[in-house]
């Protein structure tokens, strides 16, 4: 029995019930919660105290002589309470505390900033986001961070089945991944090293290792976007696998992650679905896809625009939903002059204009989520294309080795976990879904 569960080793006070555990006690028996106080109601001849914890709210009973000498404590207060299981339909799970004694397990609490006992949050997002210790305690609050704790597992779930290795890579690195006007640069003992844009050339040499890996971790972002979708540090779900024939089997791989994340969710965050009353995406058994000259066309874009704007992935995402039945939708064949040095150039049919590139977005509920394609493996080819951009291949020296030294064809690609659930949500707001956003602003708390 550990001291968190059962109270200080050796006493024999009860192990420790959680609310959602209630349910499932024999009434009469006596139980010891422990949590927070969520609210307090005093009526005339009762007063009834719930008690949160992270599995849910239980009610406490207490009559005249059950109040402690100093009072009740207030709301957000550390407690424990022991009393007696007693039946009542009309409390959470049909069984509540009664006969309780209460114990401050911490000096009594601040009034908190928000009223935490309130179905919603109706404070302004400036509100949230400054008190954020404290409105995350908030249980529709938290659920949103539930559904991204099971999104992972199910990410994590997909691709340990199908032999992938989850590495970690160095979050300090000696040059910019993709632009170097978009890094922030810190001082490295003296010398100056950038915070990592993504961990995209370690996923590509530790294929030579592993040939599937697949890291969860932060990205940094030095660009001045102020806008609901941007971060400028965020967590990546980044994916990478040797041995393909091209861009689209990193796509086959991409959906069973999606469609593991939504059963993560399912498996592990069922409350929090009700809570927030979601409706879990449709991730079908085959994206659809469509090439990036289409989709300008379906748009009414112009055809020699680089990139979609939010407009148009909106557009292109009310199309998948309506006409195919899908939340998500690929796009492929993106511009070459629009993706990074390391993206392989197209190999299907061909397709008039380009040149393209065997890259994509997949576009979720209308918003990009994750960017990928087939990288360049051949040192030939690399070369070419460091040289194509005014650069010297050998400032890519310890990056380039690996391909020196015999890489397959890969892939792979990127999901924002924080796009992903603010699409799961319907957030207008990514920092509303973001345990402690950083942003053009923000650098607390």
């Amino acid at each position: 029995m550990s001291a968190l569960d059962g109270g200080p080793v050796g006493s024999a006070a009860p192990s420790r019930t959680l609310a959602a555990e209630l349910a499932a006690v024999e009434p009469g028996s006596t139980v010891s919660l422990m949590g927070h106080v969520h609210r307090r109601r005093e009526l005339a001849s009762v007063t009834f105290l719930v008690v949160r914890d992270r599995s849910g709210l239980a009610q406490v009973v207490l009559r005249p002589g059950d109040v402690p000498p100093d009072g009740l404590p207030p709301e957000e207060t550390a407690i424990e309470v022991t009393g007696v299981a007693t039946a009542n339909p009309q409390a959470p799970g049909g069984i509540e505390v009664t006969e309780p004694r209460v114990v401050l397990l911490t000096e009594p609490a601040l009034t908190p900033p928000v009223e935490l006992w309130r179905p919603s949050l109706t404070a302004g997002l400036p509100a949230l986001l400054d008190h954020a210790p404290v409105t995350w305690r908030h249980p529709a609050q938290r659920a949103t961070w539930e559904l991204a704790a099971a999104s992972l597992r199910g990410f994590r779930d997909v691709l340990t089945a199908r032999g992938f290795t989850e590495i970690h890579s160095p979050k300090l690195v000696e040059q910019a991944t993709e632009s170097g006007a978009n890094v922030f640069e810190v001082d490295y003992f003296g010398r100056p090293a950038y915070l990592a844009q993504s961990p995209q050339f370690y996923k590509q040499q530790l294929v030579g290792v592993f040939e599937r890996v697949y890291e969860v971790g932060p990205v940094f972002r030095a660009e001045p976007h102020d806008t609901v979708r941007h971060l400028a540090e965020y967590v990546s779900l980044d994916v990478e696998l040797g041995f393909i024939r091209d861009h689209r089997d990193v796509v086959a791989v991409l959906r069973d992650v999606l469609a593991g994340m939504v059963e993560g969710i399912r498996q592990h965050a069922g409350p929090a679905v009700e809570r927030l009353d979601l409706t879990l995406p449709r991730i079908p058994d085959e994206v659809p896809t469509i090439h990036f000259a289409d989709a300008l066309r379906r748009v009414g874009a112009p055809v020699d625009e680089p990139d979609l704007a939010p407009e148009h992935e909106r557009a292109l995402g009310a199309w998948a939903s309506e006409e195919l039945d899908s939340d998500v939708l690929v796009v492929e064949g993106y511009p070459m002059r629009k993706r990074p040095f390391y993206t392989h150039g197209w190999t299907g049919e061909p397709v008039p204009g380009g040149p393209w590139s065997n890259s994509f977005d997949l576009l979720f509920r209308g918003l990009e989520l994750a960017t990928g394609g087939q990288r360049l493996h051949r040192p030939s080819d690399y070369e070419a294309a460091i040289v194509a951009r005014g650069e010297r291949p050998s400032a890519y020296a310890a990056y380039l080795q690996a391909f020196a030294h015999g890489m397959p064809p890969h892939g792979g690609f990127a999901i924002g976990l924080e796009r992903w659930v603010a699409r799961l949500t319907g957030a207008a707001n990514i920092r509303e879904v973001t345990l402690f956003p950083r942003d053009l602003h923000r650098l607390t708390p």
